[in-house]
C-alpha cells in the first residue's frame, strides 16, 4: 500500500468524460475502506494547470505539514484515529505522459501577436471536450484577418464556441453573454486593458509583462503549478481581445470539466465509500478548479443520495463568490447553494481567500466586461462577478457565511457545523500556488476534527 507522510495513500485518474481511468483503482479504496484501513479520510482534489507530477507533490508537501501538526498534538479531535488520503487527479491541462491521464487543458502566454495566437491555438487542440482540431485549425487561418475583417471575428468566436459545452452555470461567470453576444460585440467588450486590483500580501503585487504575477510555488513543485493562465491585462487591441476569448474559452471548459467530474465522477465513489463503511468520515479539499470539483461532489445530481463529508475546505477555490448565496441577484441562488440549505456538508466549510491571489479570477474581469458590469476593482466583492478563493463566499447575501482569519500554525479556531468559514489570508497564502503551508494545514485539520 502506498503512503504519504505515513498515512495509507491511494489515487483516482478520471478521464475528460468523468469516468474512471482505472476501475481498479476504484477498487482499492474500496477494499481497505471495507477493511478499516482509515477511519478519517481526506480527498484532495487539485487545480487547473496542473499535470500529474504537480498534483502530486501538492499532495505531498500538504500531508507533511498535515503530519507535522498531528505530531504536535494541534488536532485533538483526531487523536488515535486512523487517517487515509485519496488523491484525485483530472485533466486540468495536456499532460505530459499521455498513458497517465487522457488529455486536458493548455498553459498560455507570450505576446499578443499572429504567432502567439496561433500557438496558442494548437496548444488548446485536445483540451475540449468536443473533437476541436478542425475547428481551432480554421480559426488559426482567421488571425491575420482580425483587425481588417468583422466577419473573421464573427467566424473566429463562433469556431471557439462551437468547441465548447453548454453552460451549466450560466449566472457564474456571464458565459451566457458569451455565448449569446455576437462576435463583433464580444471583441468590443474585451479590446480595453484589464487590470484587476493589486495584491494586498507580502509578495509586494506586480504585474507580469504577460499574465498575473504571483509568488513562486511550493518547494519541489513546477512553476506555475495548480495557477491559471494569464489574461495579458496591459494589452489592448484586437488581438489583446482574441487572447482573452481563448482564454476565457479555456477556463470555462476547465469549470465544466471540473463540475462533471465532481458531480458525475467523484461523488459516486464517495457514495459507494460510504456503502463499504458507513461510520468512515470523509473530509473534501480542493485547491483552485478542484475546489470546485470537490462542491459538486458534495452537492450531487438530482435524486442522488447526499455523501454527507464530515468537513469541506476550499483553498483558493475558482468558482463565484455567489456560489452558495441565496437571493444574490433578483431572487436568484448561487449554483451550489444547495450545499448549504440541504446540509450537503454534516460539517463545517472552510474558504482561504486573498487578493494575493491573481490567478483565481481570471475569468471574472473578463465576465464583467462581457455583462457590461463597471465596478470599481474587477472582481473584487463589490463586482457581481468575483472568485470565492479572492473574496471569499460573500456574506452579505450568505447568511451562513462567517467572516475570520487564517490563523498561524499553532492557532486555534472553534468550527461550528453548517456555517462557512471565510478565512482572509494575505499573511500567510502569497498567491494562487500557496496552499499547501502549516497554516493551511492547520485549519483543514481543525474543520475534519469539528464535532
Amino acid at each position: 500500500m502506498a503512503e504519504i507522510s505515513g498515512f495509507p495513500y491511494f489515487e483516482v485518474q478520471f478521464t475528460k468524460q468523468g469516468d474512471l481511468f482505472e476501475p481498479a483503482e476504484r477498487q482499492a479504496v474500496l477494499d481497505a475502506a471495507r477493511a478499516g484501513s482509515f477511519e478519517e479520510l481526506f480527498v484532495v482534489a487539485h487545480g487547473w494547470n496542473n499535470d500529474v507530477a504537480e498534483a502530486r507533490a501538492l499532495y505531498r508537501h500538504l500531508f507533511a505539514n498535515v503530519r507535522r501538526a498531528l505530531d504536535d498534538r494541534r488536532a485533538p479531535g483526531l487523536a488515535g484515529r486512523r487517517i487515509g488520503v485519496l488523491g484525485v487527479l483530472w485533466p486540468s491541462k495536456k499532460f505530459a505522459e499521455d498513458e497517465l491521464i487522457p488529455g486536458g487543458g493548455a498553459s498560455l502566454g507570450g505576446a499578443v501577436d499572429d504567432h502567439a495566437l496561433t500557438e496558442q491555438l494548437d496548444d488548446l487542440k485536445g483540451t475540449f471536450d468536443a473533437p476541436d482540431e478542425a475547428a481551432l485549425e480554421e480559426a488559426k487561418g482567421l488571425v491575420s484577418r482580425l483587425e481588417s475583417d468583422p466577419g473573421a471575428r464573427q467566424d473566429f468566436v463562433d469556431l471557439v464556441r462551437s468547441v465548447l459545452p453548454e453552460p451549466e452555470d450560466p449566472a457564474d461567470d456571464a458565459s451566457d453573454a458569451f455565448f449569446a453576444l455576437s462576435g463583433e460585440q464580444i471583441f468590443a467588450l474585451l479590446e480595453a486593458p484589464i487590470l484587476p486590483g493589486a495584491p494586498a500580501g507580502r509578495n509586494g503585487g506586480g504585474v507580469a509583462a504577460i499574465g498575473l504575477a504571483e509568488a513562486g510555488p511550493p518547494p519541489g513543485m513546477g512553476a506555475g503549478a495548480g495557477g491559471a493562465a494569464g489574461i495579458a491585462d496591459f494589452f489592448g487591441g484586437i488581438k489583446a481581445a482574441a487572447r482573452r476569448v481563448l482564454n476565457f474559452a479555456t477556463y470555462y471548459q476547465m469549470k465544466e470539466r471540473a463540475g462533471k467530474i465532481g458531480a458525475g465522477g467523484l461523488n459516486p465513489l464517495l457514495r459507494d465509500l460510504r456503502a463499504a463503511a458507513p461510520e468512515l468520515r470523509i473530509h473534501l479539499v480542493g485547491h483552485s478548479f478542484g475546489g470546485r470539483l470537490v462542491t459538486a461532489a458534495a452537492l450531487g445530481r438530482a435524486g442522488s443520495e447526499d455523501v454527507a463529508p464530515a468537513s469541506m475546505t476550499l483553498l483558493q477555490a475558482a468558482f463565484s463568490h455567489n456560489g452558495f448565496a441565496q437571493d444574490f441577484e433578483r431572487d436568484r441562488d448561487g449554483f451550489f447553494r444547495e450545499v448549504v440549505s440541504a446540509r450537503k456538508v454534516a460539517g463545517p466549510i472552510v474558504i482561504t481567500h486573498t487578493r494575493n491571489d491573481r490567478a483565481v479570477g481570471i475569468a471574472y474581469p473578463i465576465a464583467s466586461r462581457l455583462a457590461r458590469q463597471d465596478a470599481a476593482d474587477l472582481g473584487d466583492e463589490d463586482d457581481l462577478f468575483g472568485g470565492i478563493g479572492r473574496n471569499g463566499a460573500l456574506a452579505r447575501c450568505t447568511p451562513e457565511a462567517v467572516k475570520g482569519e487564517l490563523l498561524e500554525a499553532s492557532g486555534v479556531y472553534a468550527f461550528a457545523a453548517g456555517k462557512l468559514y471565510n478565512l482572509q489570508a494575505d499573511h500567510w497564502i502569497s498567491g494562487h500556488s500557496d496552499v499547501t503551508g502549516p497554516q493551511v494545514a492547520n485549519a483543514l485539520l481543525a474543520a475534519a476534527a469539528s464535532r
